[in-house]
């Protein structure tokens, strides 16, 4: 793992013993001594702390005035940028001009800037099109003097409001800038796991002392890839370069709940996004794939690449499994796949050389449990 790039955190990682594996051009703790089980348990019931360090975080600073940011950084996805209110965030999607998603990501309005947060892979790809897109309008700043933390669980607010007492007046997708003995922290309440929880931006040179004053805290326990990876797919959650890509798009995605009623057709700023055209087409009239839930019958996981058919024999390959394994928590294997529009009722993975039912099925999986 020579040519990888290191966290911040990494010694603490590996004094935790955490078994450190290569992803998105990192060495990231995939699992602790706990286990990926015994994380993603631990996580629904109490609270977990994951270094997502590798997120890329940038801050978009207007050149003359905030609208002609927000009508620029709106002009790049089909979502309503216009308006998120000072002090909440939302989630986004960068598209290109098939209507694909180059990326997925999260920006929150802090009254005079916006800051974004956007997928370790895609970062710097994301960084150099928001500087080509937006050179006229927007500083484009990234983040490279801190770390991110995602606290999430149940439990996550009573850990965190005993050093931030202010967290505790938080709701889902509220944001701000809190004051504490680790420094200024750039919090916001969210996370991918679907439950309750902060995603906490804070100093390097404080990030250590913040995370192990956290796992002191008898709720709190360090969690790796390998369980935020089971908890995102319990809840219905895509991950990028597997689940959506510049292939997929939003519709296609099932994520026409990010796309607000001003950008869609008859919306007041409808359109004027890269790939607008399919986009609102598909919107009108529908696509003609989608990703839809599996439960798999029996204990064995159809995972990412299991080939999807219409019947036990023979019959026709209609889609592939893009995330599947085991969730904890649903007590049974899951999985997301795309497949042809309106599919219902019973399909069959191919595992193994043999071919396993699987019951199409609403998303998530698991309840989410975000403070409204």
């Amino acid at each position: 793992m020579g040519d990888l790039k290191r966290l911040g955190l990494h010694d603490l990682h590996v004094e935790l013993g955490g078994r450190m594996v290569p992803f998105a051009g990192y060495e990231m703790p995939v699992q602790y001594p706990m286990g990926v089980m015994k994380e993603h348990l631990h996580t629904r019931a109490a609270a977990g702390l994951f270094d997502v360090s590798h997120m890329g975080q940038v801050i978009l600073t207007p050149k003359t005035d905030m609208a002609a940011l927000v009508a620029g950084f709106e002009a790049l996805m089909p979502v309503d940028v216009a308006g998120v209110a000072e002090g909440r965030q939302r989630y986004g999607l960068f598209t290109n001009e098939d209507g694909g998603i180059l990326d997925d990501l999260m920006f929150a309005n802090r009254g005079d800037h916006l800051f974004v947060v956007v997928n370790a892979a895609c970062k710097e790809a994301d960084i150099a099109h928001m500087q080509a897109r937006l050179s006229q309008v927007a500083t484009v700043t990234p983040v490279t003097d801190r770390a991110l933390l995602a606290l999430q669980g149940p439990q996550a607010e009573t850990a965190l409001a005993r050093m931030v007492p202010g967290v505790a007046m938080m709701k889902f997708m509220d944001v701000g800038i809190l004051d504490s003995d680790f420094g200024a922290l750039w919090i916001s309440r969210s996370g991918y796991t679907g439950e309750d929880g902060f995603e906490i931006s804070v100093p390097d040179a404080t990030a250590g002392n913040l995370a192990r004053a956290l796992l002191d805290m008898a709720e709190v326990a360090p969690i790796g890839l390998g369980a935020r990876d089971s908890l995102r797919l319990e809840a219905g959650l895509c991950l990028y370069g597997h689940d959506i890509d510049t292939m997929t798009t939003p519709v296609e995605a099932g994520l026409t709940w990010a796309i607000q009623k001003a950008r869609k057709p008859g919306g007041a700023r409808e359109g004027g996004f890269p790939g607008a055209g399919r986009i609102l087409a598909e919107l009108a009239g529908g696509a003609t794939r989608q990703r839809l839930g599996l439960r798999p019958e029996g204990r064995a996981p159809m995972r990412e690449g299991t080939v999807i058919f219409d019947a036990p024999d023979g019959g026709n390959r209609i889609g592939v499994v893009t995330s599947g394994g085991f969730g904890p928590s649903a007590e049974a294997p899951v999985a997301m796949a795309y497949l042809p529009a309106g599919t219902s009722g019973t399909v069959w993975g191919e595992v193994r050389g043999k071919r396993h039912a699987a019951t199409i099925a609403p998303m998530p999986f698991h309840p989410t449990s975000y403070k409204r």
